[in-house]
């Protein structure tokens, strides 16, 4: 039996970013948003002005480890903050809240990842953007 693959497109990907940056101006936090596909692959990203560098890479390794560990990165530091350190000998891992998975009908089909303010507040322009997904 085949069934249908659901995947975020291009336009969805546009519309999820358009509400993360949203979210991210609203609070005048600068930020680096990524959006991946289910293999890990870059379908968008956007560095806001004046976001730090570093947050470049952050933004795509938090985007990724959530699409691949399909749950937010927030529980991956929380797993490590209790004595699983374990965690960050896989390479590839970035355990910092703010990437979170885009899960539809119980499938990840990709991820959102977001650097650049507190984590905390990374996850939220993150949820933003995930919020914003209609297929």
């Amino acid at each position: 039996m085949l069934g249908t693959t659901k995947y975020i497109t291009l336009g969805a990907a546009q519309k999820m970013m358009a509400a993360g940056e949203a979210e991210a101006r609203k609070n005048n936090w600068n930020v680096a948003i990524a959006i991946v596909d289910a293999g890990a692959n870059l379908i968008m990203f956007h560095k806001m002005d004046d976001t730090q560098m570093g947050s470049v890479d952050v933004s795509i390794g938090k985007a990724r480890t959530a699409v691949n560990f399909k749950r937010p990165t927030k529980a991956l530091e929380e797993a490590i903050a209790a004595g699983r350190s374990a965690f960050l000998a896989i390479d590839g891992v970035l355990p910092l809240q703010g990437g979170v998975p885009v899960t539809v009908d119980g499938q990840v089909i990709g991820a959102v990842g977001v650097s650049g303010v507190m984590s905390a507040q990374d996850e939220q322009v993150a949820l933003a953007a995930v919020g914003a997904l209609t297929l």
